[in-house]
């Protein structure tokens, strides 16, 4: 078991406004057998070992989050809820001020309700040895990339290929100083937490093994495969 002395914050990022999903209400938010998709990250994180937690959310959402998500259901956890920025990563950095002083922070996709109790320790047991550390499973498919023309223009070697997930987690110090630097820097296109240490520190992100269950709820289908994940 882990050293509880740590001080380990969780920042779940709940500000998408979900376009695939052909809905008025964001996708975290929607219900799966009767919660809303974004209750079951943050109760994971709940009955963890993190600290605290923040809740990054869409404009003007906060006192819907407070009232209908973390007060409904208990969440004692969250320290803050705060409202995210224009682009994935100047919400994440809007989170990460709330949790300057943790040792480690795990940065979550609210959209991914099957994060389990063996993720989040296997992430802060790997954190603490590498520093950076990103979640993911090995891909079952075959990946091509695709030219400008529409063609193939490689197919990496399949047993290289990651699928990722979150959480991502990191010292706290080493996050926050490279999103600091990134924010100073013109657009550029991050999809991902583990770009902004690539991009910026060229420090080296270390994969932990997550779960194929583990997925994103983006499209209509995503909320029938949750149904069935959560049925059985």
């Amino acid at each position: 078991k882990m050293d509880v002395s740590y001080n380990i914050a969780a920042v779940v990022l709940a500000g998408g406004r979900g376009k695939r999903m052909n809905s008025d209400t964001p996708k975290q938010y929607l219900q799966i057998n009767g919660y809303p998709v974004l209750y079951y990250s943050l109760k994971a994180f709940e009955d963890s070992c993190v600290t605290s937690i923040v809740l990054v959310c869409g404009k003007g959402e906060e006192d819907y989050c407070r009232k209908e998500i973390v007060e409904k259901y208990h969440i004692n956890k969250v320290k803050a809820v705060v409202e995210g920025g224009r682009e994935r990563y100047h919400s994440v950095f809007n989170g990460l001020k709330m949790v300057k002083d943790s040792d480690y922070v795990l940065i979550h996709d609210g959209a991914r309700p099957f994060i389990t109790e063996k993720i989040i320790q296997d992430n802060i047991d790997a954190v603490i040895q590498k520093k950076a550390c990103v979640t993911g499973v090995p891909s079952k498919d075959t990946i091509k990339i695709a030219a400008e023309d529409g063609s193939v223009a490689q197919t990496p070697d399949r047993s290289r290929v990651w699928i990722v997930q979150t959480p991502q987690t990191f010292a706290t110090s080493l996050i926050y100083s490279a999103y600091e630097q990134i924010l100073q820097m013109p657009e550029i296109s991050v999809t991902d937490d583990a770009m902004v240490v690539e991009t910026v520190l060229k420090q080296p992100v270390y994969f932990v093994m997550g779960d194929y269950r583990n997925i994103k709820i983006t499209t209509p289908e995503d909320l029938q495969v949750a149904g069935s994940f959560l049925d059985h």
